[in-house]
């Protein structure tokens, strides 16, 4: 009887938490689907079928909400051969059709529907995530966040604070280090980044750490310099733990649109970039963002901002995120 009210319970607690993440993203997503949904419905308006006209319209749609000129034409494509193989298709599909595309094209660039935060099995503890991105997208924000939640499930996390271009930097991540109450290696404004992330990677070891997260510094005036930098980064945390860093993580300032786009090329120059966090997105209606850079950069987007909130850094489901802008 306590074993089946236990079990009630459990369920729940965490029905209770998944409703309330969906509805912290059908909020930070809601200036996004007002102005899609708005302009989707209005270029249907009196329209019987998809046809030519139809589809020209619902392509100036996606573009203006910064998903992208290459990715629209690959979904106008997309739902152009649906309607030639299915003949007559009525406008009241559209949304669904749309929806499916956007998922189905999502999934091809390894989008997962994880729900929780999770950190990948190595060989070797701890999993290093370096964490890269221009000053003012709200990248040690991300990092304090994410290892708020890393740790709310369960993970010892430290952090490093390998950004030494600005003293700013360095004492915002102190600052995010004792609201959540996890330990962090730092040397101070002009220290070494590559110094700073070694010891940190090595103290993570030493004390058995789940998770390491490393910040850098976010120049992209001189991109020799950056590429340098991050170079000799990575080779000192590979030699206290071969294939170290694991993850290296990209924010975006979402609210950017396209320019978000612009930087994710650059630093993808720089480095080897593995995962994407798109922040800021409560704040703007250029949420097709995310379908865009993923689409284009063949890179999975992990992680997503919809809210100023220590809670509010989501782990990125393709279809709750689609749900929503549709929903």
């Amino acid at each position: 009887m306590l074993e089946g009210a236990f079990l009630i319970f459990i369920y729940g607690y965490f029905q209770s938490l998944f409703q309330r993440k969906k509805q912290s993203l059908d909020k930070g997503l809601e200036k996004t689907k007002q102005s899609f949904l708005s302009k989707l419905t209005h270029s249907v308006l009196g329209k019987s079928t998809i046809n030519d006209e139809v589809l020209d319209e619902l392509e100036e749609i996606l573009i203006t909400s910064d998903v992208g000129v290459e990715t629209t034409l690959k979904i106008i494509k997309r739902i152009e051969t649906r309607v030639a193989k299915d003949k007559f298709v009525s406008t009241s599909e559209l949304n669904a059709i749309l929806r499916d595309e956007i998922v189905q094209l999502l999934a091809e660039n390894n989008n997962s529907d994880e729900v929780e935060f999770k950190i990948p099995d190595t060989a070797e503890q701890p999993y290093v995530i370096m964490v890269v991105g221009v000053n003012g997208v709200g990248k040690t924000t991300t990092i304090g966040k994410l290892s708020n939640q890393l740790k709310k499930s369960g993970k010892k996390v430290m952090l490093g604070a390998a950004d030494t271009f600005r003293a700013a930097a360095v004492d915002q991540l102190i600052i995010w280090s004792q609201r959540v109450g996890v330990p962090i290696v730092q040397q101070g404004m002009g220290a070494d980044p590559a110094a700073v992330a070694f010891d940190t990677v090595q103290s993570g070891k030493s004390q058995g750490m789940d998770v390491v997260i490393i910040d850098t510094a976010g120049r992209l005036h001189n991109k020799v310099n950056l590429m340098n930098e991050l170079s000799k980064i990575k080779k000192v945390m590979s030699k206290v733990i071969p294939g170290a860093p694991h993850e290296i993580l990209l924010v975006l300032d979402g609210s950017t649109g396209q320019n978000a786009y612009e930087q994710a090329k650059q630093f993808s120059l720089a480095t080897e970039i593995n995962a994407l966090a798109v922040t800021k997105l409560d704040g703007t209606a250029k949420g097709g963002v995310v379908i865009g850079i993923s689409d284009q950069m063949k890179i999975p987007v992990k992680y997503i901002g919809v809210g100023e909130g220590i809670e509010d850094l989501q782990v990125f489901n393709k279809t709750e995120f689609v749900d929503s802008l549709f929903n």
